[in-house]
C-alpha cells in the first residue's frame, strides 16, 4: 500500500454497508408506495408476427383495471433505449409497443390495475391474432436475408455507423494499417480460426423495477434501479414526446447492474401509464422477462487471422466480428467496436500491420445490450485463444510468446486509436502472475489416473477508462455548516462502491475523514450532468471532476479565509482542522467559514466541475488457471485463479479485489456454464436460474487477486478503471487449459462437458 495517502489506497469500508447488511430500505420496491397501479406487460409468444387484431374489452371490463394500451394508443416516433451520449450511435427502431413483434417476449401490450392478481386476470382475457411470419434467428443469414426485421420507412439512424435496415445490419465498417496481405506473405505461419460466443444474462440480483408518480408541479417523477439517470430522461422524453423539462429521474441503491441498466429496460411502461392516467404505477420484472426480454450479452461470431514468425514474432492480425444485435440495435454499434479495439493493441509490440471490420445484425432474438466487457470480453476471448493456439504450432512457452509481442510502457497502439500506453505495467503483470502460480511448474500437465488431468491456461487483455473525448463526468462540493461536506454526483453505484471510492478522493483532496463527506445521487434534478455509470468511466472520468472540484472549493475557502483573517492568500495553508495563517498560527475552522459564509458573502463556498478526457487509458490484466478435467464426464473444475491487474492507482483494496473477484467468476460463467439456447420459434428455454446455470461459490474454485500498479497522469490519483477487465480473461485461459488437458480447441462457448466428451477421440 502507498503511504503518502491518507484516504486512497485503502480497505475503507463502503458508506452504505451497514445499512444494506441490516436489511435497511433501500431500493426501488422499497422505498415506493405500494398503492400504485400495479403495470404489467403481455408478450408475444412468436419470435416474428404482425398483429392483426386485440381485442382487450372482455379484460378491460374486469373490476380494479385502470388502462390497457395496445399500438394504437401509443406515439409513432421512434426511439432507441440505449443509454449512450446523444445523438445515439444505436438506431432510432423503437415504438413503445409496435404492430410488428420481433421475438418471443416483445411487447404486445401494458396492462394497468390496482393488483398484480387482477391486472394477471386480465392478461389472460386479452385476445390476439396474429399473423406469424417466418423468423430469422441465425447470425450467419441475417444479412441480406428476404427476411427483414425493421422494414418500416421511419427507422433512422442518427449517426453515420453503416447501418441499412433495408439489409438487416445496424452496423458495419472497417478500419486497417500498414499492408496487411503484404506482411502475411512473409510470415513464417499464417492460420485463421472462428471463435463463437453466445449471448449471456447479466443476471443481477435486484430485475428491472420502475416507480413513477407525477411530482406536484405536474412533472413526471421516475425512481428507478438505472445506471444512467440523465439518458433515462431524455428516452422517455423521446418516446412520450414530451420536453425533458417535464421529467424528473432519481435512482436509489441498484442491487446489481453490469451494463443491464444502461438501456432503459423498464422505465417506458409505467412512465406512459402515469403520464397518460396522472396516477402512479410501478412494473417489476418478474426474473423470467428478465432473461426474456431484457439486454444480454451480444452472440458473435469472431474469426481471427494471425501472421507470426517462427521465432513467435507476431507481426499481422485480420479480425472479422460478426455480431448479433437481436430485435432492436442498443449498443450493436458500439459493442463490436471493443471486439477489435481492445484486442489486437495488445500485440502492438511488433505488430506491423491489422485490419478489423465488422458486421453487425438483425435477427428475431432477444435484443442485446451492454454487459461488462461490452464486447472486448468476446473479442479477448478469440485473440487470446488464437495466440495460445499460434504458441502450440510453433512450440513456444505461451507466456514467452506474450512476453515478446505485448504492448510496454510508451508504445503507440495503432489499433486503439493510435493511443499511446501511458501507464503500463502488464509485462510486470505478467512476471507476477508467473512467480504468484508458479507457471514454469503447474503449466505441465499431470495425469491423477482415473481419468482426471490436471493442467493450466494463460491469457491477458485490456479494456479502456470511459469513452475517449464522448464521457462526461460532473461533481459538486459544498461547505456545508458544521465544517462538513456534501458531493453531489450523475453517476450511479449499483453496488461497485463508487459513492466511497469518490468520497475517498475528496477527502483525500480535503484533508478529512471519508465521514465527513456526504455522496447523494443520482438525480436529474440535483446532480450535475453525468454520462452515467458504464464504460469503466466513474473513476477515471467522474473521479477526476471530484479531484478538479475540490482544488477550486480549496482556493475559494482560502479566499474567504483570507478575508476573514484580514491577509494574503500566501500566508495561508489549507489544514484538516481548517485554513491556517502560517505567520500567526490562527486557524480559522471550517465550520466557523460555512458561518461565515451565510451572510455577506460573494465567495461561493459551492463548486461545480465537469471533466472529460480525449484518452482512454486502458488497464491491463494477466490471468492464469489451472483446472481438473475428468476425461470420463467432460466435466472441469476450477481448481485456482490468479489474476494480476493493473489499473494504475488502486483507490480502494478493498473494493478492487472484489471488483476483480466478481468479474473473475462472471467471466467462468460466461467459460463453462452460460447458455442462451432458441428453439426453432425464436423462444428462449434457459428462461429461469432452474435452466440458466450461473456459478456459484461452489464452482470458483480459489481466486488469487493482485496489482502491479501504473500511475496514470491523466487520472485522479494516478488511477485508471478496473470494472470491466476483470471479466476478460477466464474464457480465453480456460479454453487453453483444456486444451493442455485434452490436446482440442473448443472454440465455441459455453465449453459444457457435454462438448468436451463429444471432440475428444474414442479410446
Amino acid at each position: 500500500m502507498n503511504n503518502s495517502f491518507q484516504q486512497i489506497n485503502k480497505p475503507i469500508r463502503k458508506k452504505d454497508a451497514m445499512n444494506l447488511l441490516l436489511g435497511k430500505p433501500a431500493y426501488v420496491e422499497d422505498i415506493t408506495p405500494d398503492d400504485c397501479l400495479i403495470v404489467k406487460v403481455l408478450r408475444s409468444p412468436h419470435g416474428h408476427a404482425l398483429i392483426k387484431e386485440i381485442d382487450i374489452s372482455a379484460a378491460l371490463s374486469l373490476p380494479g383495471i385502470e388502462v390497457i394500451y395496445t399500438y394504437k394508443d401509443v406515439p409513432q416516433e421512434r426511439f432507441t433505449m440505449a443509454g449512450q451520449t446523444y445523438p445515439e450511435p444505436s438506431p432510432y427502431d423503437r415504438l413503445i409497443l409496435d404492430q410488428r413483434v420481433r421475438f418471443v417476449g416483445d411487447a404486445v401490450a401494458i396492462v394497468a390495475g390496482e393488483t398484480e392478481k387482477i391486472v394477471d386476470a386480465a392478461m389472460k382475457l386479452i385476445k390476439v391474432k396474429y399473423e406469424v411470419l417466418k423468423p430469422v434467428l441465425d447470425l450467419n443469414e441475417a444479412k441480406d436475408n428476404e427476411i427483414l426485421v425493421h422494414p418500416e420507412e421511419n427507422w433512422k439512424s442518427l449517426c453515420s455507423v453503416g447501418a441499412d435496415n433495408q439489409r438487416n445490419l445496424c452496423a458495419s465498417g472497417s478500419c486497417q494499417e500498414g499492408d496487411i496481405e503484404n506482411v502475411f506473405l512473409q510470415c513464417d505461419e499464417v492460420f485463421q480460426r472462428t471463435y463463437h460466443t453466445k449471448a449471456n444474462q447479466q443476471a443481477m440480483m435486484e430485475t428491472f423495477r420502475t416507480y413513477c408518480q407525477i411530482d406536484p408541479y405536474g412533472r413526471l417523477h421516475v425512481i428507478s434501479s438505472t445506471q444512467i439517470v440523465f439518458h433515462v430522461r431524455r428516452i422517455l422524453a423521446n418516446a412520450l414526446g414530451i420536453p425533458k423539462s417535464k421529467i424528473r429521474v432519481e435512482k436509489p441503491r441498484i442491487g446489481g447492474g453490469f451494463g443491464a441498466k444502461q438501456t432503459v429496460v423498464s422505465e417506458v411502461y409505467p412512465a406512459f401509464v402515469t403520464w397518460m392516467t396522472k396516477k402512479p404505477s410501478r412494473i417489476i420484472y418478474s426474473r423470467t422477462e428478465s432473461q426474456i426480454a431484457a439486454t444480454p450479452r451480444h452472440e458473435m461470431e469472431i474469426t481471427v487471422k494471425i501472421g507470426a514468425m517462427k521465432d513467435g514474432t507476431i507481426k499481422a492480425f485480420d479480425v472479422y466480428t460478426l455480431s448479433n444485435t437481436g430485435a432492436f440495435g442498443e449498443h450493436g454499434p458500439t459493442t463490436v467496436g471493443l471486439s477489435g479495439h481492445k484486442s489486437i493493441p495488445l500485440y502492438s509490440n511488433n505488430l506491423e500491420a491489422f485490419k478489423f471490420s465488422y458486421d453487425v445484425v438483425y435477427t428475431n432474438c432477444q435484443a442485446a445490450g451492454a454487459y461488462r466487457g461490452y464486447g472486448a470480453t468476446q473479442g479477448t476471448f478469440a485473440v487470446e485463444s488464437a495466440v495460445n493456439e499460434l504458441a502450440s504450432r510453433l512450440g513456444i512457452d505461451p507466456v514467452e510468446i506474450r512476453e515478446k509481442n505485448m504492448v510496454r510502457q510508451g508504445q503507440t497502439m495503432s489499433a486503439y486509436y493510435n493511443e499511446v500506453a501511458t501507464s503500463c505495467t502488464l509485462d510486470k503483470c505478467m512476471n507476477h502472475a508467473k512467480k504468484l502460480f508458479d507457471w514454469q511448474n503447474r503449466a505441465k500437465v499431470h495425469d491423477l489416473g482415473n481419468g482426471k488431468v490436471r493442467s493450466a491456461g494463460v491469457a491477458m487483455a485490456m479494456q479502456g477508462s470511459g469513452i475517449s473525448g464522448v464521457d462526461v463526468g460532473s461533481a459538486t462540493i459544498k461547505l456545508d455548516d458544521e465544517g462538513y461536506y456534501t458531493l453531489l454526483i450523475g453517476a450511479a453505484d449499483m453496488g461497485t462502491g463508487c459513492d466511497t471510492i469518490l468520497a475517498q478522493m475528496a477527502a483525500e483532496c480535503l484533508d478529512c475523514d471519508v465521514d465527513k463527506i456526504i455522496v447523494f445521487g443520482a438525480d436529474t434534478d440535483a446532480s450535475p450532468y453525468d454520462s452515467g455509470s458504464y464504460a469503466s468511466s466513474t473513476t477515471y472520468v467522474t473521479g477526476k471532476a471530484v479531484e478538479k472540484a475540490c482544488h477550486q472549493l480549496k482556493e475559494n475557502l482560502c479566499k474567504l479565509a483570507a478575508e476573514a483573517l484580514e491577509c494574503s492568500i500566501e500566508e495561508l495553508e489549507f489544514t484538516n482542522n481548517g485554513i491556517k495563517n502560517l505567520n500567526t498560527n490562527i486557524i480559522i475552522s471550517l465550520s466557523e467559514l460555512a458561518t461565515k459564509s451565510m451572510c455577506g458573502n460573494n465567495i461561493s463556498t459551492q463548486v461545480t466541475v465537469t471533466h472529460s478526457s480525449p484518452v482512454s487509458p486502458p488497464p491491463f490484466m494477466v490471468g492464469m488457471v489451472e483446472i481438473e478435467l475428468d476425461k470420463e464426464t467432460g466435466q472441469v473444475d476450477i481448481l485456482d485463479y490468479v489474476a494480476v491487474v493493473d489499473c494504475g492507482t488502486v483507490i480502494n483494496t478493498n473494493l478492487a479485489k472484489v471488483q476483480t473477484e466478481g468479474g473473475l467468476v462472471q467471466g467462468i460463467g460466461m467459460a463453462l456454464y452460460e447458455n442462451v439456447q432458441y428453439s426453432e420459434k425464436g423462444a428462449i428455454a434457459e428462461n429461469s436460474f432452474m435452466q440458466y446455470k450461473i456459478p456459484t461459490r461452489l464452482d470458483m474454485g480459489k481466486l488469487r487477486v493482485e496489482f502491479e500498479s501504473s500511475y496514470e497522469k491523466t487520472g485522479p490519483f494516478g488511477a485508471k478503471s478496473i470494472g470491466e477487465i476483470v471479466i476478460n480473461t477466464p474464457c480465453p485461459a480456460i479454453a487453453h487449459a483444456i486444451y493442455n488437458a485434452t490436446g482440442i480447441w473448443l472454440r465455441d462457448l459455453p465449453m459444457t462437458p457435454e462438448k468436451i466428451l463429444m471432440a475428444l477421440p474414442e479410446e
